[in-house]
């Protein structure tokens, strides 16, 4: 769920979507991040901390100013920054913090920042060249090519989903089978090694170790998405993100810009609705395009989720927000034609790296190890700087070696590694020693 698009750090993980798919413009799209962030009723081109001469000139003085006194500050820090608020003041300074980072970051991770650890940065968060900032502020310049999703691959048709889908189908059906796992219906299974993609919290639970699993926090996901009739008005936009309280969602992608199939056929013919919640019986044709929001919720950041009426439906409250959030930032207008809503509620959409994080997983994937249980995933090992889909997937592969041959775990282990570079050394469409599918 949400917006994956696929980048990868990965020769094997490209090899082996191409062989679940195909490969080629006959399969794939390829395009180019084109990201804002809205603030101040203006987009502001991401990474932010690297296009502040967008903002006015009241919040590019506190931000250059923040940033100036940041990079002094921190030539006489002391020792590592405790937390990610502590990371954002030394290298961001206080305009950025407050202005974007802290408030933004609340929304996404639905903890505050002082909660959250800071090793698992790497290049998920962008850092700030103060020259180059007050260049582009001078010269008025923006600068967006930050980043390892610059350009990025989506599926011509069945979306993130039907990648995933044809992955399973290229899985052997054989399996040994020597211990038991008994499910709650009473059906045994054996076992040699146990991989579990289950959430860790989850599996500590059901394994009497509570104390562990308490020491790990999520957050939830709402996804939310509109299906709208007319010519979609943001261009070769992407993915948008919203630090402000105008609104609930934090990020929203213009999902039928990713592939002309994720949207109906211009000639389908849907009823419509408005943004102020009207409906019409008329089928009417298209064209059409679509946006999908991301709203967190946790103990510290509840979503109202009472049912109400909308569009002649029952649906949660926040999809009522989103709709306005979005006529507030101008996504949509309100009296633009809805065809179809969509929201669905993830108990955990993010693991949260927090500041106790580690005290845990240090403890408990070797204990579930020594059971023979590898714990590995998104939400499996709980790391989520390396928590995209390439790195799910060879957190698999990884650990299927490590069961079958001993090997070493990188991807694990050893996260600013694999992130750092494009990891060549294992491949699919070529057997190697290490390669499991063979």
């Amino acid at each position: 769920m949400g917006g994956h698009v696929i980048f990868s750090h990965y020769q094997y993980f490209d090899e082996l979507i191409d062989a679940a798919i195909g490969s080629g413009d006959k399969s794939w799209n390829v395009l180019e991040r084109v990201s804002y962030v809205w603030m101040k009723g203006r987009w502001v081109a991401y990474p932010f901390q690297n296009n502040i001469s967008a903002l006015p000139k009241e919040d590019q003085i506190n931000c250059l100013t923040g940033l100036v006194e940041a990079k002094v500050a921190n030539t006489t820090a002391q020792g590592k920054p405790k937390n990610f608020d502590e990371w954002i003041m030394r290298v961001m300074g206080e305009g950025i913090a407050n202005l974007f980072m802290r408030p933004y970051n609340f929304k996404v991770w639905a903890v505050p920042p002082k909660e959250m650890q800071c090793e698992w940065l790497g290049e998920r968060v962008a850092t700030v060249d103060v020259d180059r900032a007050i260049r582009n502020v001078i010269h008025n310049k923006e600068d967006a090519g930050w980043g390892p999703n610059a350009v990025f691959r989506f599926p011509l048709e069945g979306g993130t989903g039907g990648i995933w889908k044809g992955v399973a189908k290229l899985l052997p059906q054989s399996q040994q089978e020597k211990q038991i796992a008994t499910l709650s219906s009473g059906k045994k299974i054996q076992y040699d090694a146990l991989i579990s993609t289950m959430p860790l919290d989850i599996t500590l639970t059901w394994l009497g170790k509570k104390d562990w699993a308490d020491g790990l926090t999520h957050s939830s996901s709402h996804i939310v998405g509109l299906g709208m009739r007319g010519e979609c008005p943001h261009g070769l936009k992407c993915w948008l993100y919203f630090p402000e309280d105008d609104c609930p969602f934090y990020r929203t992608t213009v999902f039928s810009h990713y592939a002309k199939k994720n949207c109906p056929t211009d000639d389908t013919k849907l009823k419509t609705g408005d943004g102020k919640n009207a409906t019409n019986n008329k089928d009417e044709g298209g064209p059409y395009w679509s946006l999908m929001f991301e709203v967190s919720e946790s103990y510290c950041k509840p979503v109202n989720q009472k049912t109400i009426k909308l569009g002649g439906e029952e649906w949660p409250e926040i999809v009522k927000e989103c709709i306005e959030g979005a006529i507030n930032t101008k996504l949509v207008a309100a009296d633009d034609q809805i065809v179809s809503i969509y929201h669905r509620r993830l108990e955990h959409g993010y693991p949260t790296p927090s500041v106790g994080r580690e005290g845990v997983l240090v403890d408990a994937l070797p204990w579930l190890q020594q059971h023979k249980i590898w714990s590995r995933g998104r939400f499996g090992s709980y790391r989520y700087e390396v928590g995209n889909q390439d790195h799910s997937l060879m957190l698999g592969v990884e650990c299927a070696d490590n069961v079958l041959f001993g090997t070493k775990e990188l991807t694990l282990n050893n996260p600013n590694i694999v992130n750092a570079k494009k990891n060549t050394e294992l491949t699919y469409g070529k057997g190697t020693f290490l390669s499991s599918h063979q």
